[in-house]
């Protein structure tokens, strides 16, 4: 008997059924797909490749000041083993199930939020992908786009503005590719980094990955961009040098400094909303009317 030496001869030999009609299944989710981001003007991504950057910060605030421009927002927290959009925004209860999809949890100014934080039980329940470990780089960045998908085309996200999608750490890997591929519209990304030399050369090298792979930078926001002494309200340095370099090297919009405030800090941890006079509230405003402008 000769050895079959060549897998792709050996997986023309392979017979298989399709009794789940698992094909279809997937061709019908990518139409339904395409019917609920065509209700959606415009989709963004925000985005580092760095973690403890500030993305999630950076999203949940940037929806609250696209909300107060008047516009109707859906946030999307990608971060599937991490999410924290709901505690950031102060929102809280689940999906309500109907015939024809789940309803999103509603938090400030009307903002939908779409999180796996609202399928976990407990607070300290931490989400856990059943597989084979053995093929666990296989199955879980499969298992976690499906996952993207469903909440792409089960969600009942309705006509909306804005969709503002966080992405979680280290996402230069596989994260963007997926949401370019589910979302051709897609509209850009917002990179987030810290003036840190360390989180520089990762978020550089995830800003040419992302235009690589098609996807439009629209601007970079410098978070923790100094420090607001909580006695006399000045900005205090943190850094040497702040993101203006990369803003250079690589042609993009300097959208925003953001200076680390323990205020915001505070607000993030109990879901309160910064007051509206807050210099940072400001900031994201003024973020909203130039991000308006590159669309």
């Amino acid at each position: 008997m000769t050895e079959e030496k060549s897998l792709k001869d050996i997986l023309k030999k392979i017979k298989f059924s399709d009794k789940a009609q698992v094909m279809k299944q997937l061709v019908d989710q990518s139409i339904q797909v395409k019917v609920r981001m065509g209700r959606i003007r415009h989709k963004i991504v925000v985005m580092s490749g760095k973690g403890g950057v500030g993305k999630s910060t950076t999203t949940a605030n940037l929806a609250l000041a696209f909300a107060r421009a008047g516009h109707k927002v859906g946030v999307l927290d990608v971060d599937l083993n991490g999410p924290c959009i709901p505690k950031m925004l102060g929102v809280s209860g689940s999906f309500e199930i109907l015939p024809e999809g789940a309803v999103p949890p509603v938090g400030p100014y009307g903002i939908k939020v779409a999180s796996m934080d609202f399928f976990l039980t407990e607070k300290n329940t931490p989400v856990q992908w059943k597989g084979p470990m053995e093929l666990s780089p296989i199955w879980l960045g499969m298992f976690e786009m499906n996952v993207i998908r469903e909440f792409l085309a089960d969600i009942l996200w309705g006509e909306l503005d804005y969709l503002i999608a966080d992405l979680p750490p280290g996402a230069s890997a596989d994260k963007p590719p997926v949401i370019a591929g589910f979302l051709p519209e897609l509209d850009g990304a917002i990179v987030v980094s810290t003036p840190s030399e360390v989180a520089k050369v990762v978020v550089r090298k995830s800003i040419v990955y992302a235009r690589d792979i098609g996807i439009k930078v629209l601007g970079l926001v410098e978070n923790m961009s100094g420090a607001i002494c909580p006695t006399c309200h000045t900005p205090v340095p943190m850094f040497s040098d702040g993101c203006e370099d990369i803003a250079t090297d690589l042609n993009i919009p300097l959208l925003a400094k953001i200076p680390f405030d323990a205020q915001i800090a505070q607000s993030s941890d109990r879901g309160i909303l910064l007051p509206l006079s807050h210099p940072t509230t400001k900031l994201f405003d003024g973020m909203v009317t130039q991000i308006e402008s590159l669309l």
